[in-house]
């Protein structure tokens, strides 16, 4: 049984802004309503390796292992600056059909998977929140933990599609306005640096 306090935790935390958010209502805006829903869809799957290492233990190597927490982060942090860079740079206007194409949906679904599954916070997180949930007198603590993940995900995805919907909804008055384009891009460059530099002076 998955309690009430658990599904306002995990909302609240899927609902605080991050790498993920930022993602999803960039690409709402700049790519339409339908890329917003691949951008969702991959920043969820780039969680699933995270709460499959919590599940299988392996999170614990990388919570006691400075190594690997510090390689990981440097690649986390480097994607993210890459990010920044690239959507500084970019002047092309944002897109006004909203359909994407084949190769377009895949560097979409990449793009926002790379974001979360090279963030080792999310394997330190999981590791904290999730056992907190399983209860003490479970008859399969494993059964347990791979449900209150499927409820993180779909919580997830959900939140994400709406952000996404949200961005979209905005879509036509930005497409109208070079000036906000320029300002939303310079914004959404300087959020992905941002996130960057929070996490790679962040700690374990």
């Amino acid at each position: 049984m998955f309690s009430t306090e658990y599904l306002l935790t995990a909302l609240i935390v899927v609902l605080i802004p991050g790498t993920g958010v930022v993602f999803t209502v960039s690409i709402g805006l700049t790519q339409g309503r339908r890329a917003s829903l691949f951008a969702a869809l991959g920043c969820t799957l780039g969680i699933v390796p995270h709460l499959l290492a919590t599940i299988l233990g392996l999170a614990a190597v990388l919570h006691t292992s400075a190594l690997a927490f510090q390689l990981l982060k440097v690649a986390g942090v480097a994607y993210l600056f890459y990010l920044a860079v690239m959507t500084w740079r970019d002047r092309s206007a944002f897109a006004v059909d909203a359909t994407a194409t084949r190769q377009g949906v895949v560097a979409v679904i990449v793009k926002a998977f790379l974001l979360n599954i090279l963030n080792p916070k999310l394997t330190i997180f999981f590791l904290a929140f999730l056992p907190q949930f399983v209860a003490a007198d479970a008859a399969s603590p494993l059964t347990q933990l791979l449900g209150l993940s499927g409820i993180f995900m779909a919580i997830t995805f959900a939140v994400f599609v709406l952000y996404g919907l949200l961005a979209h909804a905005f879509r036509a008055a930005v497409i109208e306005s070079p000036r906000v384009q320029n300002w939303l891009r310079r914004g959404f460059a300087a959020a992905f640096a941002g996130l960057g530099t929070q996490l790679a002076f962040s700690e374990r």
